[in-house]
């Protein structure tokens, strides 16, 4: 199932998201979904495509400052492997109230993009699986469709694993 697009503004995180996408010369149109999309699991199945070709927004705080991690919903983040890899302290997961100051959107709407200020980023490895990648657009109801290799390119990111 594609997602559904209305002629409705967008939210006002989603409408930062792809003024970012433009900025970036990313092709990718931001889109409304009709169902919730706050987990890889509801984002998969409402695009009718692989939980892995979901790209996950996870913030962490490492060393004192938020970082991003870009997963692909088909695995979990371990994360003293990854911090080890990407040579910071211990990864922590973020408070949602550490979340929203650092990207300016809600835990479970979390875009690769839009925020106040760029953070370091991790790019999984694993999102170059797929040709195509879903990531969210600033809301639980929003979506972009990119590639690993955009992703990157967006962020400023690092390609590395962050499974085991």
């Amino acid at each position: 199932m594609e997602p559904v697009t209305t002629a409705a503004p967008l939210h006002a995180s989603s409408a930062k998201v792809a003024a970012a996408l433009a900025a970036a010369g990313i092709p990718g149109e931001v889109r409304r979904l009709a169902d919730s999309a706050r987990t890889a699991a509801e984002a998969a199945a409402a695009l009718g495509c692989e939980i892995g070709a979901i790209a996950n927004s996870l913030v962490f705080v490492s060393d004192g400052e938020p970082v991003l991690v870009l997963t692909s919903g088909r695995h979990r983040v371990d994360t003293a492997a990854l911090a080890a890899r990407w040579g910071r302290g211990p990864l922590r997961r973020a408070t949602p109230e550490q979340v929203r100051e650092a990207t300016g959107q809600v835990i479970g709407g979390v875009a690769p993009t839009g925020h106040p200020r760029p953070l370091p980023t991790v790019v999984d490895q694993a999102l170059s699986d797929y040709p195509r990648v879903w990531a969210a657009a600033g809301t639980p109801h929003t979506v972009f469709p990119t590639t690993a290799e955009e992703l990157l390119r967006l962020t400023g990111g690092t390609v590395l694993p962050v499974g085991p």
